[in-house]
């Protein structure tokens, strides 16, 4: 049966682990219509536009925002 031969020190076995913490960054994507920074499969909260399409109107996208 395989035993390590050595400790592994805190050192390495948290280099190891450290991976595993890191965050992502959001999707963030610009749109195509009005050319505003929006998440990506998200309707565009500044013209309500999404997919090639207006999916909400552009003055209740500005009211969802307030």
């Amino acid at each position: 049966m395989a035993v390590p031969k050595r400790r592994v020190s805190k050192t390495r076995r948290d280099k190891r682990r450290s991976s595993h913490w890191k965050l992502t960054l959001p999707g963030v994507i610009k749109c195509e219509h009005c050319g505003a920074a929006r998440l990506s499969h998200r309707v565009c909260p500044e013209c309500g536009y999404y997919n090639g399409r207006e999916v909400v109107k552009a003055d209740a996208a500005e009211k969802a925002e307030a």
